[in-house]
């Protein structure tokens, strides 16, 4: 049985590109197109002071390395075309008497007006912004305290230091390219074993296995050990690209990462068999498949963090085995921690996936018998 499914699997052409071509495919995506870094933000100068001052203030936001010139803007009118045609994210819009109040000793104000409509990127816009302007403002008030006195007065002061563990330049490449692991092994494993029962009944050999003196055990392990170790060799070659490639960091065990990956195949693999054996055509397998994986991504952590939405979805990702699988691949890849703390995602992943894979075989069993 074994020997019969890899020959399927090799010489369907679907089948060799699910295997080889689209791993690659989706860590290159995701490595290169998905990110969360927000740089390069199309920014539009609207300054109707004109002033040195004003002039100082706009180059702020151009020399921190945030922020692109989108042009200058004469008008209340171009700057709401500016906007709506996304020509540019943000507007710094500089009111005329801006240098004058300055001088004066009198709270000088500026306007940003961004783009909402992409709510992320709208609130690190504002955060980068607050942190320019209140920077320009210090140093402002430094110069002026010095030109009175000479020097600058001491006064108490509360400094933050920072530092970010685990991924220290808080690259959003190393967040997601580890989770890539997740996304395919669940989609592979689970188009893989969700037309290789209904592809026999389709073609007709069903019937043939059937007269045969194979018993389902040995059918459903003929059928999952090909698709498991399918998984494996992906789990191989998407690490490697991941290391050598796009530079991840390896901090854990990797027999750990394999042995969490087992426990994952548990269920991926047994709703993968349920799927196939409710199913008529390898269509409608394909079609139940991503109906399946769809909830699965969105309430694995994978993006959207799991704290931020409702109670009671909240609850319901519990039984998504995803979950607990990110979990442990972003522990072992950038926070090299071991069993001692992954524990109970480990434990929580086998007790769905013995539960999956029981309901899957005897599902199947019945077909059978």
């Amino acid at each position: 049985m074994m020997i019969k499914e890899f020959l399927q699997l090799l010489r369907n052409p679907r089948s060799r590109m699910m295997l080889i071509s689209f791993p690659i495919l989706e860590l290159l995506l995701f490595g290169y197109a998905v990110t969360t870094d927000v740089k390069n933000i199309a920014l539009a100068v609207y300054d109707q002071d004109n002033s040195v001052a004003s002039r100082e203030l706009a180059s702020r936001f151009l020399q921190s390395g945030y922020f692109v010139l989108a042009g200058h803007l004469a008008s209340d009118e171009e700057m709401r075309d500016s906007l709506d045609r996304e020509n540019a994210r943000a507007v710094l819009r500089i009111g005329s008497g801006f240098a004058n109040d300055l001088g004066a000793g009198r709270t000088a104000t500026v306007q940003l007006l961004v783009d909402g409509s992409i709510s992320n990127t709208a609130g690190v816009v504002l955060s980068y912004s607050s942190r320019i302007v209140g920077q320009f403002s210090e140093e402002l008030l430094e110069e002026r305290w010095k030109k009175r006195l000479g020097t600058m007065p001491k006064a108490a002061r509360v400094e933050l230091e920072t530092r970010a563990w685990f991924n220290e330049e808080l690259t959003s490449r190393n967040f997601f390219v580890p989770a890539v692991i997740a996304a395919i092994v669940l989609l592979v494993s689970l188009m893989l074993t969700s037309m290789s029962v209904v592809r026999e009944k389709e073609i007709g050999t069903m019937e043939q296995l059937l007269v045969t003196p194979i018993r389902p055990v040995e059918f459903i392990l003929g059928k999952t050990i090909p698709c498991a170790m399918v998984c494996f060799a992906d789990i191989a070659l998407i690490t490697a690209i991941a290391v050598f490639w796009f530079g991840v960091p390896v901090r854990g065990s990797l027999l750990l990462l394999l042995f969490a990956t087992a426990l994952f195949l548990l269920s991926s693999l047994g709703l993968g068999l349920l799927i196939s054996t409710v199913s008529r055509t390898q269509q409608q397998a394909m079609m139940a498949a991503f109906l399946f994986y769809l909830p699965l991504f969105l309430l694995s952590g994978f993006v959207f963090p799991i704290a931020n939405m409702p109670q009671v979805v909240q609850w319901l990702t519990l039984l998504n085995p995803m979950r607990f699988y990110l979990v442990a691949l972003r522990g072992v890849f950038l926070k090299g921690i071991g069993i001692n703390v992954l524990w109970p995602q480990l434990i929580a992943m086998t007790l769905i996936g013995v539960v999956t894979l029981t309901m899957a075989s005897r599902k199947l069993k019945k077909t059978l018998e």
